[in-house]
């Protein structure tokens, strides 16, 4: 099976890659994901606190997933044909309003609209820092994007760490405290956005966006790699922490130490898997990760506290490897489109993440949070969609 690859480019005077500019726009996706992995890591704080059901605590999951999914793509196609790089704080800043809500919440409404507010956030922040991104990288694509993805996936394994240490100890309302690092991450993009423009306004280059390959093959393709990935990671996220805890009578502090563990072999996983990928070609490190994540799963419901641990780090980083690959062979398939893409792959896709997980929340209401993660652990299966994709090169 051969591999797709990008045509190689030898980084010049105008393609080196800005390693300070993708440090810090990494630096600001971790802060945002953060955020977002907050939200998810005090769910059981706040089922205690709202007496909330899970079937709630799948829609707040709902809420944030599907308010990105839903704006992400049109605002990715929106700065496509308009660029706006100095929009980025403004993604941090409603993230910061949506922290805020959390902490201060008096009722579920609040909580509802404290995600959403986070959800927009990350509308705004992930095209155009994904598109930052890959005028920063010099031809190295998906180490690139890996540098881009691993602060996101750092933040969201920070995130039950500081659930854990701060928010458990010292109550909800600390929540509000990590609206600082969010206002920390609007002054970073501030300096980043001006950089992107001022890149922008320098390029006379009109962006190729020819497609290298039928439109129907490119249709299909990226529905592919959209529903591929996406609904496991979701489910992990969101439900977890109450596995462990009913599994194995875990503390709360426990349960998310061991989603911590989850995340951090994701956040592995990204970093790997796009550097690798600029060896092999993405197809290969997509390919790898169905294959080998499948199993992996399979055990996860039927062994013991530490070799869940374990499995749960190795889950993470075998399944979390592909992403940048993803990434990058969708924006291959749709050149010019980054903000497209992007919107796509970190709002579209993760919303469906989040339908599924609010029909979890409704089944493990039923059946149990037991009878949620013996479905999960076969959903990987439908990684095997991925036979379907293009061989031949797009370069």
């Amino acid at each position: 099976m051969r591999s797709t690859t990008h045509p190689s480019v030898t980084p010049g005077p105008a393609t080196l890659t800005s390693w300070g500019v993708l440090m810090a726009i990494s630096l600001c996706h971790m802060i945002n994901d953060v955020m977002q992995s907050m939200l998810a890591a005090i769910y059981p704080l706040l089922q205690v606190e709202f007496d909330l059901s899970y079937a709630q605590i799948g829609v707040m999951t709902l809420a944030f997933q599907v308010t990105a999914s839903l704006l992400q793509p049109l605002i990715g196609m929106a700065t496509d044909r308009h660029p706006q790089p100095r929009s980025l704080p403004f993604g941090m800043a409603s993230t910061l309003c949506g922290v805020l809500m959390l902490g201060m919440a008096e009722g579920y409404a609040w909580l509802l609209s404290g995600a959403m507010l986070i959800g927009i956030g990350s509308a705004v922040f992930h095209p155009e820092s994904s598109r930052v991104a890959r005028i920063a990288s010099g031809g190295r694509f998906g180490t690139a994007q890996s540098l881009f993805q691993l602060g996101g996936n750092g933040g969201q394994a920070l995130g039950p760490l500081l659930a854990a240490f701060i928010v458990v100890p010292l109550g909800r309302p600390a929540v509000a405290w990590f609206a600082v690092a969010a206002a920390l991450g609007a002054a970073i993009l501030w300096q980043v956005g001006t950089w992107a423009e001022d890149r922008r306004r320098a390029s006379t280059a009109t962006p190729d966006r020819t497609l290298r390959l039928p439109r129907a093959t490119v249709i299909r393709a990226i529905a592919v790699l959209v529903f591929t990935k996406n609904i496991y990671s979701a489910s992990m996220s969101s439900y977890f922490t109450f596995f462990t805890i009913d599994k194995f009578g875990l503390s709360t502090q426990g349960a998310q130490i061991m989603l911590f563990l989850f995340l951090a072999g994701m956040a592995a996983g990204v970093m790997l898997g796009g550097i690798i990928g600029d060896r092999v070609g993405p197809l290969t490190v997509i390919w790898v990760s169905i294959l080998g994540a499948l199993p992996l799963t399979l055990a996860l419901p039927h062994v013991g506290l530490v070799p869940t641990g374990v499995l749960a780090v190795l889950i993470g980083l075998v399944l979390a490897s592909a992403f940048p690959a993803i990434v990058v062979f969708a924006q291959e398939l749709v050149p010019g489109r980054t903000g497209m893409i992007a919107g796509l792959f970190f709002g579209f896709s993760f919303g469906m993440g989040g339908i599924s997980a609010a029909a979890l929340g409704v089944l493990a209401d039923a059946q149990g949070i037991r009878s949620v993660f013996l479905l999960c652990s076969v959903l990987p299966v439908l990684g095997l969609l991925t036979i379907l994709l293009p061989r031949r090169s797009l370069g």
